[in-house]
């Protein structure tokens, strides 16, 4: 109707198609190619039952959608992802999932393309319908590559972006309505204190590679996979 906009889905609906597609991939994981098992970090495989792992995938995948808050400033995302996605094609690549490999450097290319029109000013934008997306590929080629519990250092900036709302959301509610932050998430509470915002995007570059490059290297000396 006239004078009314049109603001797509609702959060809990996107919520619920995003943990409706996690059940249905986790049962094709467990039932189909027999991943029913989770890497634990230079110890080895420890096993999960398919409640478990249902809940344990539906938990991954609706967390990661989450992390999509960080599509708030032009070209801070798209970079973001490029690199994560970057590091994943070496560590599909370097267990000999090339397929997967190249998805993944697919994806990483698309990005850098996109951000050809996503610096600022911005002509084109990720918004949910791009993030959702990406973040929910995220969490499956995790899966593929049994690396889930690698995945918050790779996508440490996405793990903290997350992170920030959440403690936001828990000081107002319990502390009287007193905030830790300026502005949630926390890349918006840099914005508030006076950064610039290709301050904010290049620093953010920079530490998602740093931490991808540790994660991945992690991957590779890893012997007990």
């Amino acid at each position: 109707k006239d004078g009314e906009i049109n603001r797509g889905l609702s959060i809990k609906t996107r919520i619920s198609i995003v943990a409706l597609s996690g059940l249905i991939i986790a049962f094709w994981f467990y039932f189909k190619i027999d991943i029913t098992t989770i890497h634990v970090p230079f110890i080895g495989e420890l096993f999960l039952s398919p409640i478990i792992f249902f809940i344990f995938f539906i938990f991954v995948m609706v967390g990661t959608y989450s992390s999509g808050i960080i599509d708030g400033i032009d070209g801070l995302a798209g970079g973001i992802f490029a690199i994560i996605f970057g590091g994943y094609g070496i560590v599909a690549f370097s267990m000999e999932m090339f397929n997967l490999a190249s998805l993944c450097f697919s994806i990483t290319g698309g990005l850098v393309a996109f951000l050809w029109f996503n610096i600022p000013p911005a002509r084109f934008f990720l918004s949910d319908t791009g993030s959702m997306g990406l973040t929910t590929t995220l969490a499956v080629v995790s899966f593929f590559t049994n690396t889930i519990l690698f995945l918050p250092i790779i996508a440490f900036p996405l793990v903290v972006t997350v992170l920030s709302d959440i403690i936001q959301i828990v000081s107002k509610k319990f502390r009287n309505g007193k905030k830790v932050f300026l502005v949630a998430p926390l890349h918006n509470h840099f914005q508030v204190l006076g950064w610039s915002q290709p301050k904010i995007v290049m620093r953010y570059w920079l530490i998602t590679l740093i931490f991808t490059l540790i994660g991945v290297a992690l991957i590779l000396i890893d012997k007990t996979f």
